[in-house]
């Protein structure tokens, strides 16, 4: 069969997806076994209805060849007649995934990750020739589709079992690029650890490993080994997990080896459904108030990872927040890199901040000691967040904050001062200083004590700062003491009476 040139305009699409609309070269295995991921998926769903398709023992094989410097991706899923082969990939964004679900009856589901049509084409950001070994289920005939992105060809081939195996011709290491890299089965396993660990078939390689003998000696060997997790502990069910399962996830992921402080693991089922998993730290990390601090969410679709530091979904006055949510519902954009600003992530960020408040105000109710072990370490994320924009979201976050007060140099809440006042006081009194020691050298808190009046401690150089943005709270201004008008009605009345029966 002659070789078929991709169009003009084919041709230009196809460099942009292998050289400008991923960003990150890495993504090309995460795109390929996602799409192994989806043939595994029909075949699983078709054998449900055609008892003549077998439908176990469904997997993905990664095999690296140094020598041949090539690439293997193979799965023994649904695989790809040549007419398919000719639409999905000798069409650039036509997506055999997409119309797969588009066929299917409302009471079918299917976790298809790829719709798009185009993440197979990540595979030239590394390889200069990709060739695509295919058998459809059920079928006599395998076809090979072969191109270096001039162009491509496909002509009849053999191969025993059903599926499709890929094979990346990796390209020759540049100035900017060292290709060779992907040649390491190291690398190739880390891939698959941090981008696809979670998808649901089992990945297989070879992997280098000892054999510990008897004698207690040891010879390196190489087996193969499934190198992914396939279910993330945030998709099992709670009544299975142990807080220690909990721990280790955490400590592994996020490389602190204390206890988190917190564990939220829940799910929402609606409009945005989603899953996840959620620690509050019992530490502030070393880096914290450094630009070095990286945001702690982790964001999956699907259960396939898209990306670390997810700002898009958890509001910055929760920024200390570290964990996972995993969406089926997200609207990505076609190299799932870069999220859509559209309602979807206004409401799935709304839905974990809800719950990370919900959290914390049960903790402040029912756990007081804990929040207070909390507040000391993060506390000022959230005066942060009171302050921030102007003060938009102090009704949000003023019923957590916590003040140390003339009460016992205890902490307290703003509305158990309120509720502690006196019954005629209409202002919330504070003292400003660097610690508590020297606010209680300072006279005028002595004169507002003498009233009976409760005064918060304002340490944090933030403190005062916080006052001139929120005002008050349920109508009641902060006063400082330094311009206290202590002065009560009745002796207001005292004094007015006085000066008329002066004069």
């Amino acid at each position: 069969m002659a070789i078929k040139q991709f169009k003009t305009e084919s041709k230009r699409l196809l460099d942009l997806m292998a050289n400008s609309i991923y960003t990150n070269t890495d993504i090309f295995l995460r795109e390929l076994i996602s799409n192994a991921s989806d043939a595994l998926d029909k075949r699983h769903i078709m054998s449900l209805t055609d008892t003549s398709i077998d439908a176990s023992n469904l997997k993905i094989n990664v095999d690296v060849n140094k020598k041949e410097k090539t690439i293997t991706i193979s799965d023994n899923g649904v695989g790809m007649n040549k007419q398919e082969l000719e639409d999905n990939l000798g069409t650039i964004a036509k997506s055999g995934s997409f119309d797969f679900k588009q066929q299917l009856d409302d009471k079918q589901e299917a976790d298809i990750i790829g719709q798009f049509g185009v993440g197979f084409y990540s595979a030239f950001m590394v390889a200069n020739k990709v060739e695509v070994l295919s058998k459809k289920v059920n079928t006599d005939k395998a076809y090979i589709w072969s191109s270096d992105m001039e162009g491509y060809e496909i002509k009849e081939a053999s191969k025993d079992d059903y599926g499709t195996t890929i094979t990346l011709h990796v390209k020759d290491n540049t100035k900017q690029k060292k290709y060779d890299n992907y040649l390491e089965s190291n690398e190739i396993q880390g891939l698959v650890k941090k981008y696809s660990d979670y998808i649901r078939y089992p990945i297989e390689m070879m992997v280098e490993t000892y054999d510990y003998k008897e004698d207690g000696k040891s010879e390196k060997v190489t087996k193969l080994e499934t190198v992914n997790s396939m279910q993330p502990i945030w998709k099992k069910n709670k009544k299975d997990i142990k807080q220690e399962d909990y721990d280790n996830y955490y400590s592994q992921e996020f490389f602190d080896y204390s206890k988190p402080l917190k564990t939220i693991h829940y799910k929402v089922e609606g409009n945005t459904s989603y899953t996840a998993l959620l620690y509050i730290p019992s530490t502030r990390p070393y880096n914290y108030f450094t630009t070095d601090y990286k945001l702690g969410l982790k964001l999956y679709s699907r259960g396939v990872f898209i990306k670390d530091e997810a700002k898009e979904i958890v509001s910055d006055y929760f920024r200390f927040i570290r964990g996972v949510v995993d969406s089926d519902d997200l609207s990505l954009n076609i190299s799932r890199e870069i999220l859509q600003q559209d309602y979807q992530m206004e409401t799935l960020k709304k839905s974990v901040d809800k719950k990370i408040k919900a959290t914390l105000t049960t903790m402040l109710e029912k756990d007081r000691e804990t929040y207070e072990k909390f507040y000391d370490e993060f506390g000022g994320q959230l005066k942060y967040g009171c302050y921030d924009n102007f003060g938009i979201n102090k009704d949000v976050l003023i019923d957590l904050l916590l003040f140390k007060s003339t009460k016992e140099d205890k902490y307290v809440t703003l509305k158990e001062y309120e509720e502690r006042m006196k019954k005629k006081q209409k202002e919330i009194y504070f003292a400003s200083g660097e610690s508590i020691e020297k606010i209680k050298k300072q006279p005028q808190l002595e004169q507002v004590l003498d009233k009976g009046y409760e005064v918060l401690y304002f340490t944090d150089t933030v403190d005062e700062f916080l006052t001139q943005i929120i005002r008050e709270y349920d109508g009641k201004q902060f006063v400082s003491i330094q311009k206290a008008d202590l002065t009560s009605e009745d002796e207001k009345k005292e004094l007015e009476k006085k000066a008329t029966d002066t004069k």
